[in-house]
């Protein structure tokens, strides 16, 4: 089991240490003017690593000021050669090739049409009025905090600063684990399918809670990638957003995929998942029958896909995440590829991912 962080109740103002080891990946097919809405967060001192969707040959605009690396679909073909086939097109799904080139121990991604911040008024944020929003301090917290998969607290987080573990939570597990996933959360615009997406157009998120609580062992969760942090060093080659997009029969799974990958791999490892906050600010409504079609395989898959993760096992052997995550394909291409040709497709690009992160970043010497 991994050591879990000893950093209960730390001050914001601490994680301005880790500006040289978290970088912040944004795929996106347009200009980013949007990042002027983060730029009181992301001005200094974090490295952004655009990666961009589409026509590698039109020119994406950054605003000025921001320290950033930018990939299109040449340079990924270029770095990963054969290997860059399991790198979707086409889909958000492509952001995770700027998880694998990172060099960095965190990792926080996000959308191009979430902001920051916002100022608002007290009955969209509660009592929060005229509040910031640091969703990156807030994720940051939530990694170096400990998680508590084994036991559910029902008091949500107790490692945030001025809370503690309610009467009867066992002393033994009190330490927690390491935190590997920070999954936050939006205001404005759901995160529905799209048949949710047609019956409720016109809803919206108004409730903000504040609160942070760990996913328990043995649960699986919906992973939104608009609004996600993780420990790159502890569960980066999990991060696997799937073959989405251009030329497959599915897309806006990618997320989900890999939160479904990433959660079994960390209760087999003895890692946790946290959920609730931050918040960011969902602003724009994708078109709900574009959603469905890119969908609709899925809306009918899931519900053999779900089943199939809740009782997949990990053998005692897989102790890396690479071990875990080459066992996982192994089980996706005998059970799932039943249901559709797809997924002995996919098992084997889960595996060209791992070949080419491992290329990418190989293993040093202890």
């Amino acid at each position: 089991m991994v050591e879990p962080a000893n950093t209960v109740g730390i001050p914001l103002n601490h994680t301005a240490l880790l500006k040289d080891e978290l970088d912040i990946v944004i795929p996106t097919i347009r200009n980013l003017d949007f990042l002027e809405m983060w730029r009181p967060f992301l001005l200094q001192p974090y490295h952004l690593i655009i990666v961009q969707d589409g026509d590698p040959s039109k020119t994406i605009a950054v605003p000025e000021g921001f320290d950033y690396e930018l990939y299109n679909r040449n340079d990924i073909n270029r770095i990963l050669g054969p290997k860059a086939s399991c790198i979707s097109f086409k889909d958000s799904a492509c952001r995770c090739f700027g998880y694998m080139v990172s060099k960095k121990k965190y990792i926080f991604t996000i959308d191009d049409d979430c902001f920051a911040w916002l100022q608002c008024r007290m009955e969209l944020l509660l009592r929060i009025h005229l509040e910031k929003l640091n969703a990156l301090e807030q994720h940051i917290k939530n990694l170096l905090c400990p998680s508590s998969p084994v036991f559910l607290h029902t008091l949500y987080d107790p490692y945030r600063e001025g809370a503690d573990f309610v009467r009867g939570y066992p002393f033994s597990l009190r330490e927690g684990v390491s935190t590997a996933v920070s999954h936050g959360l939006w205001l404005n615009i759901p995160d529905y399918d799209a048949p949710t997406q047609l019956v409720k157009p016109k809803e919206r998120n108004t409730r903000y809670v504040d609160a942070v609580m760990t996913i328990p062992k043995g649960t699986l969760f919906p992973m939104c990638g608009m609004n996600l942090a993780f420990d790159r060093d502890l569960i980066g080659p999990a991060m696997y957003f799937g073959l989405m997009g251009d030329g497959q029969p599915i897309g806006r799974y990618d997320d989900m995929w890999a939160g479904w990958c990433v959660k079994v791999i960390c209760d087999h490892l003895g890692l946790g998942v946290k959920t609730g906050l931050p918040y960011i600010y969902h602003s724009k409504a994708s078109n709900p029958f574009v959603n469905l079609k890119k969908e609709y395989k899925g809306i009918f898959w899931q519900e053999d896909i779900i089943p199939f993760f809740q009782s997949a096992k990990l053998s005692k052997e897989a102790v890396t995440v690479q071990q875990c995550y080459i066992e996982l394909s192994k089980m996706v291409k005998e059970k799932l590829s039943a249901i559709d040709p797809y997924f002995a497709k996919l098992a084997d690009a889960m595996v060209t991912w791992i070949e080419a992160w491992d290329e990418l970043n190989p293993a040093t010497k202890a």
